[in-house]
C-alpha cells in the first residue's frame, strides 16, 4: 500500500516539476527521491513518470495518481486544522499567492490576521494572476489575491475585495503645472517605466491604449513597481501605479500623482480560494479578516 509519505513526494514532485527541488522539500536526497519514486512504480506495476535526463511530466497512470495524491493530502490538512480549531486553535502554514498591484491590500490583510491569529504562518509569493491560478490547482498555494477577471469561477470561489483604480506617477518636470488628473491620451506621450507584458496588470494597460488607438512610449519594463516609482522620483520616466500605492507611499520627491481618466478604469481584485465546504480554517480566517480592511 502507498504511504502517506510516497504520497507527499508525488504532491511535491508535481508542483515543483523537478526531481532535485522535489527532494529538497520533502528532506531527502535526489536518488533516495528517484529510489521511492521507483518503489512506487513497482507497487502499482506502471511507470508514473516519463524518463529522461530531467522531469518530462507524469504518465497516464501518473496523473491519475496525482489527483488522488493532491486530494488525501488536501483532505488531510483539512482534518488537521479542523480538529485544532475546534480546540479554539486555528493554527498552520498559509501559502498565498499575490499580484504586485495588491502587495499593499495583502500586506495589510496579513498583519492583521497574524494579530487575531499567531498560531497561523503565512508565506507570501509575488506571482502573476495565472501563476496563482494554477497554484491554487497545484496545491503550491491555499489562497490568492488577483483579478477577478478571468478566475475559473467553477473551481475556484472569489471574494470581491476592492476595485482597483490608477494613477500616473511622473516627475514633476513631464507635467505641467495646475494639473489635478490626466488622460491616458497624455500619459501615453510620456516615457513610461511598466510592468512586464506576461503580468496581467500591463495586459490591462496596454489594452487601454490600444482600445484608444494609442501606442504608449515605454522605455522600460520591471518585475514589480518599486524600480518604476524611483525612476519617476529620479525624474528618468513616469509609471502608472494602482491608487493604494500612490495613497500609502504618498508623493514622492520630485514627482507628481495624477488620476487618470478618460476612460476612468477600475477593476475588481479578489480573494480567491479552491472551492471546498467546509474552507480550510486559516483560508476562513484570512477571508475574515479581508473584509475588514481598508
Amino acid at each position: 500500500m502507498i504511504s502517506l509519505r510516497e504520497l507527499e513526494f508525488i504532491s511535491s514532485l508535481a508542483r515543483r516539476k523537478h526531481f532535485a527541488r522535489a527532494a529538497e522539500d520533502c528532506g531527502v536526497s535526489q536518488p533516495a527521491f528517484s529510489m521511492r519514486i521507483r518503489k512506487i512504480e513497482e507497487q502499482l506495476g506502471a511507470a508514473i513518470v516519463k524518463r529522461g535526463n530531467r522531469f518530462q511530466g507524469f504518465t497516464a497512470e501518473g496523473e491519475t495518481l496525482v489527483r488522488h495524491a493532491r486530494k488525501i493530502m488536501d483532505d488531510l490538512k483539512v482534518m488537521e486544522q479542523e480538529i485544532r480549531s475546534e480546540r479554539g486553535e486555528v493554527t498552520g502554514l498559509l501559502s498565498v499567492g499575490v499580484i504586485p498591484t495588491a502587495a499593499i491590500f495583502a500586506a495589510r490583510a496579513i498583519r492583521r490576521l497574524q494579530g487575531l491569529y499567531p498560531g497561523i504562518r503565512v508565506r507570501l509569493e509575488t506571482a502573476t494572476s495565472l501563476a496563482i491560478q494554477q497554484g491554487l490547482e497545484d496545491g503550491r498555494f491555499e489562497a490568492g489575491f488577483t483579478y477577478g477577471e478571468g478566475v475559473s469561477r467553477d473551481m475556484l470561489r472569489a471574494d470581491p475585495l476592492y476595485q482597483e483604480a490608477y494613477y500616473l506617477l511622473a516627475p514633476v518636470s513631464l507635467i505641467p503645472q495646475g494639473k489635478s488628473e490626466i488622460s491616458w491620451a497624455e500619459a501615453a506621450e510620456l516615457p513610461l517605466s511598466l510592468l512586464e507584458p506576461n503580468m496581467q496588470n500591463r495586459r490591462i494597460l496596454d489594452k487601454v491604449f490600444r482600445d484608444a488607438g494609442l501606442v504608449p512610449d515605454v522605455v522600460s519594463e520591471t518585475s514589480e513597481f518599486t524600480a518604476s516609482m524611483v525612476l519617476a522620483a529620479e525624474g528618468a520616466s513616469a509609471t502608472i501605479v494602482p491608487k493604494v500605492h500612490a495613497e500609502t507611499f504618498g508623493v514622492l520627491d520630485g514627482a507628481v500623482a495624477l488620476p487618470l481618466v478618460n476612460p476612468k478604469l477600475e477593476k475588481e481584485v479578489c480573494l480567491v480560494a479552491q472551492m471546498r465546504d467546509p474552507s480550510l480554517p486559516t483560508v476562513a480566517a484570512l477571508r475574515k479578516v479581508c473584509l475588514t480592511v481598508q
